[in-house]
């Protein structure tokens, strides 16, 4: 009875967070995974080193490990799913590759390709199931857009529509997929660290730009925000930090209300580097990385430790409730509410 007084008048944030953990769906795969895309409740696809990319339509219950022909040695970094069979995804250095499928898996096209030695892509969002864009670390100091309106058949470099130059040692991570954010209306986030982080915002689907400060760590080329997630145009949430010091947690999570423009740390914040964070709903948000997984029930204000266990990515269903985890030796987990 006193346990139950205290979650209702003294803690209820930290009793609701007591209440999750997570659940094994796959341990073993010689592959560092960070592409996540959670399509439904149902269907998973992951991607990540020696190009592999794996799939679940069973819920995590069986897993169907496949490479792509010709691609076999590729780091493929993200990849957007739209159902069991439509899925794209990013491979990141030079040569870059694109590639698309329409057939589960079995085959893929290859849509775009770079051999610029400075190309790394860093992350894929699409808008809907058409219309997407793809960023990149800067070459000679721009930032590096494309875009697609054809579901990923063919890519545009937009990259020209962001006037501003990026600073010397500003970059980005393809840590997990997540450092851009869209929304259904067109509005786009991309965040940027090492010596300098900012946020580059779009309202119209890429084709203008603001940049707005972001006053997370950085200064280092391993510091900066890892991930960013909006709820709506307005709230919104980056985290990060110093992935070469993962149990560190000084100033690595911040909030906005007004769309990027400003940030505020939180009241607790997450116990160490992040690589990646998502919203399950407007109050409760989840972030994990390499030294463990925080959940938070108050819209991020506050963080409760649930796990100690590594991962690169986490993903809520796009339809439905189910939230994944992803990380190195094809580890694949579920979290879980415990009654």
């Amino acid at each position: 009875m006193k346990k139950i007084l205290w979650c209702l008048i003294m803690a209820p944030f930290f009793c609701a967070a007591q209440s999750y953990s997570i659940k094994p769906l796959n341990e073993s795969a010689k592959t560092s995974l960070r592409g996540l895309s959670v399509v439904s409740d149902q269907v998973t696809w992951v991607s990540g080193s020696n190009g592999s990319v794996g799939k679940t339509t069973d819920g995590g219950n069986t897993w169907k490990w496949m490479k792509p022909k010709g691609y076999e040695k590729i780091d493929f970094r993200d990849i957007e799913a739209f159902d069991e069979q439509n899925a794209v995804i990013v491979g990141i250095a030079s040569p870059a590759y694109i590639l698309k499928t329409t057939d589960g898996g079995e085959t893929w096209t290859e849509s775009y390709k770079n051999v610029d030695s400075a190309i790394f892509l860093d992350g894929v969002s699409f808008w809907d199931k058409n219309k997407g864009i793809i960023f990149g670390d800067p070459i000679n100091d721009k930032l590096q857009l494309l875009k697609t309106m054809d579901a990923g058949k063919t890519w545009q470099d937009i990259s020209a529509n962001l006037k501003n130059n990026m600073a010397k040692g500003e970059a980005s991570f393809a840590a997990s997929g997540t450092t851009v954010k869209t929304l259904a209306d067109g509005k786009t986030w991309i965040a940027t660290g090492g010596t300098v982080s900012n946020i580059y915002f779009s309202p119209d689907y890429g084709q203008t730009w603001q940049v707005f400060k972001c006053p997370i760590l950085q200064g280092e080329n391993s510091t900066g925000p890892f991930s960013v997630d909006f709820f709506n145009g307005k709230k919104g949430i980056v985290v990060g930090g110093n992935y070469v010091k993962d149990k560190e947690n000084t100033n690595n999570v911040l909030l906005s209300n007004d769309g990027g423009k400003t940030w505020q740390k939180p009241a607790t914040p997450v116990l160490g580097f992040r690589s990646a964070v998502t919203y399950l709903n407007a109050k409760t948000l989840i972030a994990t990385g390499t030294s463990g997984t925080d959940l938070s029930t108050d819209g991020g204000l506050n963080w409760k430790h649930i796990s100690d266990k590594s991962f690169n990515a986490v993903q809520k269903a796009k339809k439905g409730k189910v939230v994944v985890l992803a990380g190195d030796k094809g580890t694949i987990y579920q979290l879980e509410t415990v009654n």
